[in-house]
This record gives C-alpha cells, structure tokens and sequence, in this order.
C-alpha cells in the first residue's frame, strides 16, 4: 500500500509512489492530459492525468474536476524542475484517482474581485494561494517569537482577557456586563505581566487584544494579536538591545523557513535580508528635526503639511513613514514626550516632560510594530502620576501595591502580531494578516 504523505514532505519520495489527499486548486485540460494542481494545506503539487494510464472512468472524473472538489490521488513521484508547486520541482503521475466530494461553482475567480467582495467570503479567500503563503508566514513568525523568548529564559504567562480598569487609553476600551458591573476587553496583558516579574524575573503574554479606536487606517484592528515580553532589572538600553535580536531571529527564521511563500507573495527579500542587528537609534527630539527639515525641502505643498509636526505632537502614519524610509533596516525612536504616552512610563531625569519610551519602526514605511518603555518603578513617583493625571486610584491599588514590596527596574514591550506580518509579508493592509479581520465595518464572518 502506498504511504500517505504531506506534499511538504514529497521531495523526499522521488520515484517512489505515493497517495496525496486534499482539494483541487485549479485544472488545465490538455485533450489526453489533465493538469491537476493539488493542495493539501501543507503545500501544491501538480498531478498529472493521462488518459492511456487511468481507467475511463477516473480520467472522465480528472476531466470534470472543478476547483476546490476534494480527491485523493496515488501516483508515482517524478523529478521536473518545471513542476510547480510549493516545494516546486515534483509532480505526481496519477495511478489512482478517488472523489470525495465535487465542489460547486466556486464563487472566488481568477477575474478581479473587489475588496469587500472578498473580505464577505473570507472562509473561502483563505484557500487561495496568497492566502495561504501569509498564514503560513504568520505562523512561523509567531512559533519564531516565542522559541526566541523560551530560550533565553523567558516564562509565557497567560494574563486575563476581563479585566476590571483599563491598560492604558479609556477611550478605546470595549465595555460589557459583568454580572451588573463594568468589565472590559484587555488592550493589553502588561500590568499583570508586572506583578508576574517579581515572580519569574523574564516574563511574556500573547493573546488577543481589543482597541475601540473608530480608526479606518489599513493599520488597524479592533481585534489584532500581540506578545508582551517584560523583564525585572532591564532599563531602556537593555530593552532595546533585547528588541533588536529579538527581531531579528524573526526574520531570519521566516527567510530560512518561507522563501516559497515569500515567493507567492512577490516579496522583495533583499529588503529583509538587510534586518539584521543593531538597528538605528534616534532620539523624538531628533526624529521631529528630521521631519521638519524634510518638510522645509519639499516643494509639494501637500506633502509639506503632512510632514510637518510640533514638538509634543504624536507621530502620524505620513511622520513614520518619512521616517522609515530614511533608514534600510528598523529604527527606533526614543524618549517621547509624556504627554500622550502611559501613565506608567518613567521621566527622563532633569526633563519630566519626556519618558523613557521607545517605538520600533520597521522599513518601506510600515511604521510602528514595537512599544515599550521603562516602567515607573518608584512607589512615590507613580503615586504621584496617578494623583496628577486624576486616574481613580481604586482601580489600580492592586497595581500600584507592586512598588511597595521589592519594587526593581524594569522594562517591557509589545508587538503587534498583524502588523509585524504586514511588513515581513510586503502587504498594504493588514486585514489579509488574520484570518478573521474585525474591523469598525465588518464583524462577519
């Protein structure tokens, strides 16, 4: 009997015969030959139907074949380097040919489709290639960050997704009823990732987080996934030291594990072969002299409204992306004003108007995919900060209790899962990062 086996796996059974089992992506007929092209959820391969090698009836079936009908196939695997595939290079000449199902018309076509066309048919965009390479991207990325963490001594600690206060911005929390009380959806699992350090030292969380933001941007989620590493005894320095090999790794892994899927994607990755440690540091200061040095040099009066910014102002995704683009690898910009970061982030000495933050931002103008910062770790000072910005003590007693007993320096950041996938994958908008995008228009399916 014929082994069954993954098409990822196929190059290892050169002339050997083999059964593949999985969904037809599309057939070329050639009279007396059918090209079939199978995938299997682990990679494509083309099957080969000639009609002097199959019984009547199975080749009658190779020639109705309609995409998406499931099959299974046994044949023998030749070496052709014209084969494509993911891996390319194999085909299988079909012996055996069996149909589970005959699919209807499938409503996703070669023709152009709209994106909200395709976004309504979601469960089914998933099967086209293009989808497949970026889940399989996303995939490696995620198995990459957290071999990076658990082996340089990190302890994954799931943090809750109810939480009584918010995390960080209330305007942007999503609100429900919890037993007749208020209750939100996490933006963010970092306060208990706080108290989870003076247990463990080298912490991270990773789960779904919820922003209200009624942002329309190709940048943003309402659902999206992130990984919040957090470390005892790290400062700003240590942190962005940290950050920078850490991305790193990632890279590297999807180039070693991804190229056929890079490759699906048309993905430049000269680009990405170029992430490499250490990355560029600029300071907020500097990043706002750069913009608006640019800005006076530019005769596109447009553009010079989009790129001028004041002191004490957010960077918009125009600021990010002229600033990325000044750099062929990440960058990070640090020490931002206090004024619109966390509570929790600790003044600069001698200049309290600015934190010891920093944001990491990836090239070809993808923007923000890191945020963190030195966490306020003196039980007087963050009393204060709480006092000063008027936020109910209440509730955040039990967060404000870790400074008192055996409160340390330390420093943490999050990264945004889809907008990381973006940008190593080359996509202009980040709903095709999951699989399932929630949006301020679209909650289905």
């Amino acid at each position: 009997m014929a082994p069954i086996i993954e098409i990822r796996h196929i190059d290892q059974y050169e002339d050997q015969v083999v059964t593949v089992r999985g969904w037809v992506q599309d057939r070329t007929d050639k009279g007396k030959l059918q090209f079939i092209r199978l995938r299997d959820g682990s990679g494509f391969v083309q099957c080969v139907a000639f009609k002097k090698e199959l019984p009547e009836d199975q080749f009658a079936i190779a020639g109705k074949l309609s995409q998406e009908s499931s099959i299974i196939i046994t044949g023998s695997v030749r070496k052709d380097e014209r084969a494509p595939g993911v891996p390319g290079g194999f085909e299988i000449g079909i012996q055996n040919l069996e149909l589970i199902q005959m699919a209807e018309d499938f409503p996703i076509t070669p023709k152009e489709h709209g994106p909200e066309f395709l976004m309504d048919n979601r469960h089914l965009w998933l099967r086209s290639q293009s989808q497949w390479a970026i889940m399989r991207v996303r995939g490696t990325i995620i198995r990459a960050m957290m071999d990076w963490l658990d082996d340089h001594g990190y302890l994954r600690i799931d943090n809750p997704i109810l939480t009584p206060t918010a995390g960080e911005d209330t305007t942007s929390l999503f609100e429900i009823d919890y037993y007749g009380e208020p209750a939100y959806l996490a933006q963010t699992g970092q306060l208990y990732s706080e108290a989870n350090i003076a247990a463990f030292g080298k912490v991270y969380c990773f789960g779904p987080t919820f922003r209200a933001e009624k942002s329309k941007t190709r940048r943003h989620l309402m659902e999206f996934w992130m990984l919040e590493p957090e470390m005892a005894f790290f400062n700003l320095e240590d942190l962005m030291d940290m950050e920078e090999q850490f991305i790193s790794h990632v890279v590297t892994r999807v180039l070693e594990r991804n190229r056929s899927e890079l490759k699906i994607l048309e993905r430049d990755t000269s680009k990405l072969e170029n992430v490499l440690a250490p990355f560029p540091r600029i300071s907020y200061d500097e990043a706002v002299e750069r913009l608006n040095k640019l800005a006076a040099e530019t005769t596109d009066e447009e553009q010079k409204k989009l790129l001028q910014i004041e002191w004490g102002t957010d960077f918009g995704s125009p600021h990010e992306t002229a600033l990325t683009q000044m750099f062929d690898k990440p960058v990070f910009v640090y020490h931002f004003p206090s004024v619109f970061k966390a509570f929790y982030m600790t003044p600069v000495a001698n200049r309290p108007e600015v934190c010891r933050s920093v944001d990491l931002l990836a090239p070809e103008g993808y923007g923000e995919i890191t945020g963190g910062s030195e966490r306020i770790h003196d039980a007087e000072l963050i009393e204060q900060r709480v006092s000063t910005l008027g936020i109910p003590r209440e509730n955040y007693a039990w967060y404000l209790d870790l400074r008192k007993f055996g409160t340390v320096p330390h420093a943490g950041f999050g990264i945004g899962l889809e907008r990381t996938v973006a940008w190593i994958c080359g996509l202009q908008h980040i709903r095709e990062t999951i699989p399932y995008a929630r949006m301020l228009n679209r909650k289905y399916p």
